[in-house]
């Protein structure tokens, strides 16, 4: 199967017009192939722009010890962790995990939410809170027996926060979005907790025919780090872990294939895998930047690897069935984060036949430019 497709085209505006006031405006399309994505969901013809982000930010105070702004609207200032606020212009690997934003498109607009936030810092601590209206989920109404769903009638109040610890150099908290690899040009070391939790967000049925309705409580903690090696040779680690324990419910299973080339609909085809669920993931990546040789290009591998298991997701003997996930590719820069190409392989399971999950390959080739 070969597929092409647009992954990200965006437009993001910011605009300082005081001292303390911020505007941030952020629109685009997203995942468009031949195939989906579409302005009538079924072929990929004429996607719709949308904002991704839509907020005003107000400093209250900024001294050398601590600072505090609060902003409202559509935005991205998230809990759980570092990597559910990550920017999408300077991944790692060749793109985000997916699972790190657990309620995408459901009670969220692209992993952004509509509400209030305070952001800043303390010291060393780094740390952003947010309350936000949940957006209406599961119009459908849809639900199973012994299987949560998100519930239609909760639009109530999500709370959500992410606090890190950063150890040697502080990272700008202006805009929302957390770096993924500095190339080499700041030592950074950040260990991080987050959570989000919505009252009454799931329900199901149980199979006396009672409705059951359950609180959602996703909960994540993370380390990153970027490090410098040699000043002469130029070299540089990245590494980033992250452990998420997601409550949705009852045996909530959500299957996700970003640009999918068939109609997998919530089923396992084409590239969809088990991606999100009530359970545990542990995710880490690691890359090398490796010593700079010449003015034109610069290399960067890198291997990432995922382990989820969850509660919803068992055999015919009751036994859970993990979601073990590899991915190995090499970043060439050729102007920074502003012009680069991937080459990324991951092999991943195919859960069309739970009874017996195989491993498929898949190639990715990515190109980036961003002004």
């Amino acid at each position: 199967q070969f597929d092409i497709g647009l992954r990200r085209v965006r437009f993001l505006a910011y605009s300082q017009i005081s001292d303390r006031f911020l505007i941030v405006t952020h629109f685009g399309i997203n995942n468009q192939n031949t195939f989906s994505g579409g302005v009538n969901g079924t072929d990929g013809k004429k996607p719709q722009l949308f904002l991704h982000d839509a907020y005003v930010d107000y400093k209250v105070f900024k001294n050398k010890i601590a600072s505090l702004n609060f902003g409202a609207g559509l935005h991205y200032f998230n809990g759980i962790s570092r990597m559910t606020s990550t920017s999408t212009l300077n991944f790692l690997a060749y793109d985000a995990p997916i699972f790190n934003w657990p309620t995408i498109d459901k009670t969220d607009q692209f992993g952004r939410k509509m509400g209030l936030f305070a952001k800043g810092k303390v010291s060393k601590l780094d740390y952003r809170f947010s309350v936000n209206q949940a957006f209406q989920a599961n119009t459908a109404k849809a639900i199973s027996v012994d299987k949560s769903e998100f519930n239609p009638y909760s639009s109530g109040w999500q709370s959500a926060g992410y606090i890190n610890w950063q150890f040697f150099e502080q990272e700008s908290n202006l805009l929302p979005y957390f770096v993924g690899t500095y190339l080499g040009s700041k030592k950074v070391l950040n260990v991080g907790v987050g959570f989000e939790n919505q009252k009454d967000a799931m329900w199901h049925r149980t199979s006396a025919g009672d409705t059951v309705v359950q609180d959602q409580l996703l909960l994540g903690a993370d380390v990153f780090m970027d490090m410098p090696l040699s000043k002469e040779r130029k070299d540089a680690i990245t590494l980033y872990s992250a452990y998420y324990n997601y409550n949705f419910g009852k045996n909530y299973v959500r299957s996700i294939g970003i640009m999918n080339p068939v109609d997998g609909g919530g089923t396992y085809k084409g590239n969809a895998l088990p991606m999100v669920g009530t359970g545990s993931i542990f995710y880490t990546q690691l890359g090398y930047l490796v010593p700079n040789f010449s003015e034109k290009v610069r290399f960067q591998p890198y291997g990432a690897f995922t382990h989820s298991v969850f509660e919803g997701l068992k055999n015919a003997n009751g036994e859970k069935v993990p979601v073990n996930m590899i991915d190995a590719g090499v970043n060439a820069y050729l102007a920074g984060h502003h012009a680069k190409m991937t080459l990324n392989y991951r092999s991943r399971p195919d859960f069309s036949n739970i009874e017996s999950v195989k491993n498929r390959g898949e190639v990715t080739l990515q190109f980036m430019v961003y002004l």
